[in-house]
């Protein structure tokens, strides 16, 4: 399963590819619109909600490690006042020291506490108090202190993949959705094979769920994907039109990074490189609950999930393991015939 996991390097995944993939020297020529990024009270979708002390994340001062909530919503058909539900929810974790990235999908269907408000799925959060009640709920959950979070809009999706002239990317199965009930917006139509996918096309492809693991494979998918974005924004077009493709996606996203965040960690993230990936929960930690009639996906042991956190963070898949032989070697030198080894 760690293969499957190893999905980016130097960047986190798509729209924060956009705060990190050269913006280190971007942030001055394209300051106007990565401040845009940035919305007053009267601008956000989130200003009806009332920032609370106790929900202000934690000040980042560059030496400790730093963790970016990532959230995905669709807001089509939403009235005037209504939040989206974080559909897609991921946590990107740098330590400055290791300059390793770790990035966690959190599945949205988890019946977790939210503070203030009780138990209820992850993806909900947002809904009952914005931005940084998610990101004290996740934290929460993970046992990380998250500084940073980045909000778009499923537009926004789409906004940035044509806007780097979409992806060439491999569609491992025909994927068919149709919903008459949502006037066939939300209808899905992709084939097999290899071809090159607009953002429409690539919205259909990271929204498909409709597999026997449902949202564990979509997850999957969607990194896998955001993998390829990843690859594309780094060709030198694209970074050269950065301030652009910054711009056309500004009103699609949110984000508390200020422009001077952006630069440390766009010079940290230029330097860094990809030490692992998981979803959380993990499968072992997942129990089926039903509340209140519904499907939810249940926590075993949260403690146990807090320390599987921590084991992924202590572990760099690009520092290469032992080879036998060397462990033979040591194994003589020391005097060590217990032939035991560590399983993973």
């Amino acid at each position: 399963m760690r293969k499957k996991w190893k999905i980016f390097s130097y960047t986190l995944l798509a729209l924060v590819i956009v705060l990190l993939a050269g913006v280190g020297w971007y942030v001055y020529s394209g300051y106007q619109e990565v401040k845009g990024l940035q919305k007053s009270e009267d601008e956000s979708r989130f200003g009806q909600f009332e920032q609370k002390p106790e929900e202000k994340p934690p000040e980042w001062t560059g030496t400790e490690r730093v963790n970016i909530l990532i959230m995905g919503g669709d807001e089509r058909g939403l009235r005037e006042g209504e939040v989206a539900r974080s559909d897609t929810m991921m946590v990107a974790s740098i330590d400055p020291t290791t300059k390793g990235i770790h990035l966690f999908s959190v599945l949205r269907d988890t019946y977790i506490e939210i503070p203030g408000h009780g138990s209820d799925r992850a993806n909900v959060a947002i809904t009952l108090g914005g931005p940084e009640l998610a990101m004290k709920a996740i934290g929460d959950l993970l046992g990380l202190d998250i500084q940073y979070y980045v909000y778009a809009d499923f537009q926004g999706f789409i906004k940035l993949v044509d806007a780097i002239g979409g992806v060439d990317f491999y569609v491992e199965k025909d994927m068919k959705y149709s919903d008459a009930a949502d006037g066939h917006v939300y209808d899905i139509d992709l084939k097999e094979g290899q071809q090159h996918l607009d953002g429409e096309k690539a919205l259909q492809y990271v929204r498909f769920r409709h597999d026997k693991l449902s949202d564990f494979t979509r997850t999957e998918r969607q990194r896998n994907f955001l993998k390829a974005v990843a690859d594309k924004m780094q060709s030198g077009w694209n970074i050269i039109k950065l301030p652009q493709i910054i711009g056309d996606i500004s009103p699609y996203i949110e984000t508390n990074l200020s422009p001077e965040d952006m630069l440390k960690l766009g010079n940290l993230g230029l330097k860094s490189h990809q030490a692992g990936s998981a979803q959380v929960p993990p499968m072992e930690l997942i129990s089926d609950e039903r509340v209140g009639g519904a499907a939810v996906l249940g926590i075993r042991d949260s403690d146990e999930l807090k320390e599987y956190v921590q084991e992924v963070l202590a572990t760099d898949s690009a520092v290469a393991a032992p080879s036998p032989s060397a462990s033979s070697s040591a194994s003589a030198e020391t005097g060590d015939s217990s032939g035991g080894s560590d399983s993973e």
